[in-house]
């Protein structure tokens, strides 16, 4: 009786870690599936649609990789973000000086996204083990002064395999480095709706 239940109980476990696992590959799949297009840098303000808007596919900057990614998951963080904001405005950032949500443009930036994650459990720890960011983990850096970015790590490995690489955009459209410690991290989150 005590096989047939360790069995079981180890055969539920190899269930619920396969899933995790598929799980994370997805988001990093997603993402990697962004590198295959053109995309321009572009940080203008753009009026989109909402639910489910987008800026023009060709243009984009960092924080249009996540939502982007999040959005051939199904998951729409231009919604999202907007009714956990309109929701709980005082705790987002005020560095742009808002006075209410703006549907255009609050989930295209890192400070929010950051939030956001970290308001629904997403929040991981910084370390500087590059064991530590798994594929499927959302990373978020400072570039100096108050410049932040934002990236996904991806299920490929730099060219020492000792770090997982990151999709993102920093300029160069939507492209896969490796540039996990090239700044200072200040934020590491797996959001898993």
């Amino acid at each position: 009786m005590k096989k047939i239940f360790l069995t079981s109980l180890l055969f539920s476990f190899h269930i619920c870690f396969s899933q995790v696992l598929k799980e994370k590959m997805k988001l990093s799949d997603c993402a990697m599936e962004l590198t295959k297009q053109n995309v321009t840098y572009d940080p203008s303000y753009f009026s989109i649609d909402y639910p489910n808007g987008d800026v023009p596919s060709d243009k984009g900057v960092c924080t249009d990789v996540i939502i982007r990614a999040y959005r051939k998951m199904g998951i729409d963080l231009q919604k999202e973000v907007h009714v956990d904001m309109k929701s709980n405005f005082s705790v987002y950032p005020k560095i742009w000086g808002l006075k209410k949500t703006d549907k255009n443009i609050d989930h295209r930036r890192v400070p929010n996204l950051m939030t956001y994650f970290k308001r629904k459990g997403g929040e991981k720890p910084i370390s500087k083990k590059a064991k530590d960011y798994l594929a499927g983990d959302i990373v978020c850096w400072n570039l100096g002064g108050a410049i932040t970015h934002i990236g996904i790590v991806v299920d490929k490995k730099s060219t020492d395999g000792k770090r997982n690489l990151i999709v993102h955009n920093i300029g160069g459209g939507q492209v896969l480095e490796d540039c996990l410690f090239n700044h200072k991290i200040i934020g590491h989150y797996r959001y898993e709706k």
